[in-house]
């Protein structure tokens, strides 16, 4: 990156270059991280480091409130312990044989691992072994042969995962031959579509117009391989359940759901569905909430991918100014929602 990408990341307080490089600043002799939330400085004060030891060596001390050094330190043990992991999918390895990779004791090692990853070790091992079964799915000639090369002893350890949803017979190679109904129909917030598998709802999704082919046709790009119908009649009791959510009367939409998660993905969509209706929470209290508090923007993504409108209420989430921003559905829809659910709640 060229000093000035630097500066506008250090401006911008982009968590996602902690450990990449370091600022320092002439006039206090302290160096810094770039997410570090002390004022900015004069851009003529500034010079950037690769390593908290290069900025040492100049001269320049840690800073006490983002603590560069110790950061760095504790995101290069994190890094070793995944690459332990990743080496070793098909192996249960116990917290002390990450905590000697990783240079920490096994009780700091959990501490910093769920602070940084906001997961488990366990929990990263498991999804990293999940994520490379589907790789393998569309890799290997059978299932079979993924479920041993992505490190699972058996078969029935993949279908004990939570996240997967499907199959896997019928997950390879897109969800070929999957079987999923839909039905498009009107609600209080404008043309909606809603999608289920034998499982559960995997699809909640609103049209940015009233064209229903549009909404049919989105629901075809992501499951491209699978066996769609519209079943209006046999989607029926799901799709009162939303007219009622919408109008008051349910407080909780509470249906069975069949879609995929990250693990990161689920710590945060399980907050959301704890959030009151008529409540909102700001994208970092959030956060703060799944034990992750820098991880804002990893937060904002999770919920911009969420495939399942309502059910998972994101729309309960808004900027620390309390404005609606960032809705997958629109803004406008995201504002006319939150008001129902606040004149409901009263």
């Amino acid at each position: 990156m060229t000093w000035e990408e630097k500066w506008q990341l250090v401006l911008a307080r982009d968590i996602r270059c902690d450990g990449k490089f370091f600022y320092a600043v002439r006039s206090t002799g302290v160096y810094c991280r770039p997410s570090c939330p002390s004022r900015r400085p004069r851009r003529e004060a500034v010079e950037f480091f690769t390593t908290p030891q290069a900025a040492e060596r100049a001269g320049y001390r840690a800073c006490f409130r983002c603590r560069p050094a110790e950061n760095s330190r504790q995101l290069q043990a994190v890094e070793a312990a995944c690459r332990q992991i990743e080496n070793h999918l098909d192996s249960n390895l116990s917290l002390s044989v990450l905590s000697q990779a990783a240079g920490l004791s096994p009780f700091h090692l959990s501490r910093v691992f769920r602070r940084h990853l906001g997961v488990t070790p366990g929990q990263y091992r498991r999804a990293r072994r999940l994520e490379r079964f589907k790789s393998e799915l569309n890799a290997q000639a059978t299932v079979t042969d993924a479920i041993f090369e992505a490190g699972y002893g058996s078969s029935s350890r993949v279908y004990e995962q939570p996240r997967l949803g499907m199959k896997p017979s019928l997950y390879r190679n897109g969800a070929a031959g999957a079987k999923i109904a839909y039905t498009v129909f009107d609600s209080a917030l404008g043309k909606a579509l809603l999608a289920a598998t034998r499982t559960g709802v995997c699809a909640i999704r609103f049209g940015q117009n009233e064209d229903e082919e549009a909404l049919a046709q989105a629901l075809r790009d992501e499951f491209p391989r699978a066996v769609l119908r519209r079943d209006d009649a046999a989607l029926r009791f799901f799709v009162q359940a939303i007219s009622e959510h919408l109008a008051g009367g349910a407080p909780v939409l509470n249906l069975p759901l069949d879609i995929l998660a990250t693990a990161f993905q689920s710590l945060v969509w399980n907050a959301l569905r704890s959030i009151p209706r008529g409540e909102t929470r700001t994208y970092g209290e959030v956060a703060e909430a799944i034990g992750r508090p820098q991880a804002v923007r990893a937060v904002a993504r999770a919920c911009a991918s969420n495939p399942v409108a309502l059910a998972i209420p994101c729309h309960r989430v808004v900027h620390r100014d309390g404005h609606s921003i960032g809705y997958r559905w629109g803004v406008e829809r995201k504002r006319k929602l939150l008001a129902m659910e606040k004149e409901s709640g009263n």
